[in-house]
């Protein structure tokens, strides 16, 4: 069923003529006889009688004619949701406690007006596949893993970069210490059972670990965050690494310590990415949100890997070569 023969045969029953239809749906009258009559053809029923004095409803007619209106408001609610700006902005922030997320969080409150549906993708590559699907806006990803290149329509631009900190339990080697070199973490045992390999984030502390010796261990299994805080607070020898705006909760009693890295400070480089063709006005505030300066490391001595993109226009970077 055609909405345009729809929306002619309910502009017919309220002009009462079918001159007058055509004439509000800038069309011709034969146009209008044969979208009604086309109707009638699908619905199996006549619509209207024809009368010296214009088109009357027939019975069928008045019990099509509320349903015809609810079609109409239908096709306008559809219209409006996807219309830029009307429909909420989907973000993948890759894990609810991860700094994206709290990113997005800060730009909620700085926008409250701006509808938000926060996703949580796997990887890099998910969130590519999603964004060129049109099923989400953006995502928060560290890229250009080595080997890999986005494609030419998406568009990136590094949007914050979170220190990396060294957690602790009360009776570890460290824990009294305020700040850490990476140079110290040496011969230390680096626990994160939680990384994947091929993923954004295994390249990423892959390159840490090779860039300054650290043994950075991903054995046994990865039974979630509350379990690994558990195994750290009760180890004189593992540590692990969380980044500064991951949100951790735990009991009063595991006395657990985050400890600065510094000199350099290992920086997770947290990249905003998404489709050049996306016009959705809450996508150009939230780029714009990111520009804060609040954002900005630049005082501190910094390590991220080589093939971490750097900034400059949204384009798609490069392929890396180291």
């Amino acid at each position: 069923m055609h909405l345009d023969a729809v929306r002619t045969f309910v502009a017919a029953a309220d002009a009462g003529r079918f001159q007058d239809a055509a004439a509000e749906l800038s069309i011709t009258q034969q146009a209008v006889s044969k979208r009604i009559a086309t109707l009638e053809k699908i619905l199996g029923v006549r619509l209207f009688t024809r009368t010296a004095r214009g088109a009357q409803l027939t019975i069928d007619g008045q019990a099509f004619l509320p349903h015809a209106r609810d079609l109409l408001r239908a096709e306008e609610r559809a219209v409006a949701s996807v219309r830029p700006g009307r429909r909420a902005l989907r973000v993948d922030v890759i894990g609810r406690r991860l700094a994206p997320a709290a990113v997005l969080r800060d730009f909620h409150h700085a926008h409250p007006e701006v509808e938000l549906d926060v996703v949580t993708l796997f990887d890099a590559d998910a969130a590519v596949d999603a964004i060129r699907s049109g099923t989400i806006d953006a995502s928060f990803r560290a890229v250009t893993m080595p080997g890999r290149r986005l494609p030419d329509d998406i568009a990136v631009v590094r949007a914050f970069d979170e220190p990396v900190q060294l957690l602790t339990g009360p009776a570890h080697e460290l824990a009294a210490a305020r700040t850490v070199g990476p140079a110290e973490l040496v011969g230390h045992r680096i626990w994160m059972p939680g990384i994947v390999p091929g993923t954004e984030w295994a390249a990423y502390y892959d390159a840490l670990a090779a860039e300054f010796g650290l043994t950075i261990e991903i054995t046994g299994p990865d039974f979630g965050t509350e379990p690994l805080l558990d195994t750290i607070a009760d180890s004189r020898s593992l540590a692990t690494f969380v980044g500064e705006r991951t949100h951790l909760v735990w009991p009063a009693d595991h006395g657990l310590r985050r400890i600065t890295v510094r000199d350099p400070t290992p920086v997770y480089p947290h990249s905003l990415v998404w489709h050049h063709d996306n016009s959705h006005p809450a996508l150009a505030a939230l780029r714009d949100h990111l520009c804060s300066e609040r954002f900005d490391h630049s005082g501190t001595e910094t390590w991220t890997p080589a093939w971490a993109w750097r900034g400059g226009p949204p384009r798609s970077p490069a392929p890396a070569t180291s």
